[in-house]
């Protein structure tokens, strides 16, 4: 246990955990106002079922994910192409915060059954979808954000194993038990939603810098060979 707690207490361990700690809470945030968001557009009743699907199934992948990722970005190559793949979340992150303020309050709204803007309703959205059309529309947006979940923190912790165990621990737990609260801090607080964002961003260029280094005694090999 001593041992454990002073290589966490290493300028780079403890700097990664930090990483991993804030993109953890940023994107569990960010993918339950996504949760929030299509479950807006339906009738009080069937919202909250709505959203649970979508936590369990953010859960879910989250860990499938965790199973896969990491095995996978030993590849030559792919720690470049999660670089590329986390870059573009970075651009969504981006369009997301700036989105309407209406609509991200109404998906806190929806997400905590909670008049946040004391206007008299909760999500003040008339309901304009089906509960198929919300169900499809949240596994979808989990399955693409669990993915960069599971991506970013593999890429920030590669080269600690025991902060990148905690940290897919720390996703799941985050997205199964606290995701709402999150995203209604982040509501409120978006300074710690933009300081995520340039964790990731920082995140994705080191590993699209990592991943060339990788790559470059390969292509050297080929031009060579050739």
């Amino acid at each position: 246990m001593a041992e454990t707690l002073n290589y966490l207490m290493t300028p780079d361990a403890f700097y990664t955990l930090l990483q991993v700690i804030m993109i953890d809470l940023v994107l569990a945030g960010d993918n339950a106002i996504v949760i929030g968001l299509a479950a807006a557009g339906l009738p009080k009743e069937q919202r909250g079922k709505a959203i649970l699907i979508g936590i369990i199934a953010a859960t879910v992948l989250r860990i499938l994910f965790a199973a896969l990722t990491t095995q996978l970005l030993q590849i030559v190559g792919l720690l470049f192409a999660g670089g590329v793949l986390l870059l573009w979340v970075c651009w969504k992150m981006w369009r997301e915060l700036r989105v309407q303020h209406r609509e991200e309050e109404n998906a806190v709204e929806a997400l905590n059954e909670e008049d946040i803007n004391k206007d008299g309703t909760v999500s003040g959205v008339a309901p304009r979808k089906t509960f198929a059309q919300a169900a499809w529309q949240i596994v979808l947006a989990d399955l693409s954000m669990s993915l960069d979940n599971v991506l970013a923190v593999a890429g920030a912790a590669r080269e600690h194993p025991e902060i990148l165990i905690f940290g897919l621990v720390l996703s799941v737990a985050l997205m199964g038990v606290a995701a709402t609260f999150i995203a209604k801090l982040l509501h409120r607080y978006r300074w710690i939603a933009y300081v995520g964002l340039a964790i990731i961003l920082y995140v994705a260029l080191e590993m699209i810098y990592r991943g060339l280094l990788e790559l470059a005694p390969v292509v050297n090999g080929v031009v060579n060979g050739g």
